[in-house]
């Protein structure tokens, strides 16, 4: 029995996306495959996963865990569920060495040389700063064509938005040669079905569903429906596919992760854990860059105590509490950080 996909495409694409402006809704990056979404819109891509590898398996040699902080994010990163071993190797480049202008400057020559490109996070790292220890980068460049350009289709709304968007794909006026461009995983119903669109080493799978979960979740549920599925896999005359134009410019900083004593190491901690991706696909095909980068800094020695006695210098960051003697609880409190808030206007005895 012949399908009709007339269904507009809810696309996930290793990740959810702002669709051509269609909607004002933030997208929101992953840094783990299985970590929870709260946002509507959001997307992952295997660099930051790429660097935290790396850190864990060659310098702390194991698990990166906080001292006195559990970290929910490092327990899914350190699952390790993407390496790099699962892309080949003309598409991305990993790196790690000392956080210094040398080491900077070998990057940007390797990425240069690899993928003719520049980077867009190394300008954000300070490479000079006195307890710099290591920094570790990933950089992953996917530009392909799909076997066959799709035909340009009429302008259309997506979900709730009236606002009209570019789409390709097959329609009824579409030569036939399109269709085996187009592998169907599976159609259970106007709601719910996938495809994939192939390039000669890469494909895009779109999957029509409005279950919201972590990606690795949403992906073991495809392929299950897949091997399920007993119908025509093949696209055939009276089926239509539409895609929408696609096009997005993204960073993060998981600040969740930073500032926190590293244990197994010398006093190791995360200063920056940074990654970015711009992504776009119209009727032609894929262009996808990523980057990510993890500065690791020395957390500075503690203050050496005179035999002759302490100091108890309040002159850095310090919290004050007030509170009656009688009462377990104190009744004011002030973190002070800088004392440009503080300044004393009354009379200096």
């Amino acid at each position: 029995m012949k399908k009709l996909l007339t269904a507009i495409f809810s696309i996930i694409l290793a990740s959810s996306f702002c669709i051509a402006k269609a909607q004002d809704s933030k997208v929101e990056m992953l840094a783990a495959i299985s970590q929870k979404p709260v946002e509507q819109n959001y997307l992952w891509v295997g660099t930051f996963q790429m660097v935290w590898n790396e850190f864990s398996d060659n310098i702390v040699k194991g698990p990166i865990i906080f001292k006195r902080y559990k970290s929910p994010l490092a327990d899914l990163l350190n699952k390790q569920e993407f390496k790099k071993s699962m892309l080949s190797e003309d598409s991305y480049y990993t790196a790690y060495g000392k956080t210094d202008l040398e080491f900077k400057k070998q990057i940007e020559d390797a990425i240069m040389q690899k993928f003719n490109e520049k980077s867009d996070l190394l300008d954000k790292i300070d490479w000079t700063h006195p307890d710099k220890a290591y920094l570790f980068y990933a950089m992953l460049i996917k530009n392909f064509d799909f076997q066959s350009r799709f035909d340009m289709l009429e302008n259309g709304t997506f979900a709730n938005s009236q606002e009209q968007i570019p789409y390709f794909g097959i329609d009824k006026k579409s030569r036939d040669t399109l269709y085996d461009k187009v592998h169907v995983l599976f159609y259970n119903n106007p709601f719910d079905y996938a495809v994939a669109l192939d390039s000669d080493k890469d494909e895009v799978i779109l999957y029509r569903t409005n279950t919201k979960k972590d990606f690795l979740s949403l992906y073991n549920i495809l392929e299950q429906k897949s091997k399920k599925f007993k119908g025509n896999k093949a696209f055939v005359a009276g089926d239509q596919l539409k895609v929408p134009y696609m096009s997005i410019k993204q960073d993060a900083s998981y600040d969740v992760l930073c500032g926190k004593e590293i244990a197994n190491t010398d006093r190791l901690y995360i200063d920056k854990a940074l990654q970015t991706v711009q992504f776009n696909m119209n009727n032609k095909g894929v262009k996808l860059k990523s980057e990510a980068v993890m500065n690791i800094m020395t957390m500075s020695m503690p203050i050496m105590v005179a035999e002759n006695g302490r100091n108890f210098f309040f002159n850095d960051t310090f919290v004050l509490f007030m509170k009656e003697k009688d009462k377990s609880m104190p009744y004011f409190a002030i973190r002070v950080k800088d004392m440009s808030s503080f300044k004393y206007t009354g009379e200096i005895k």
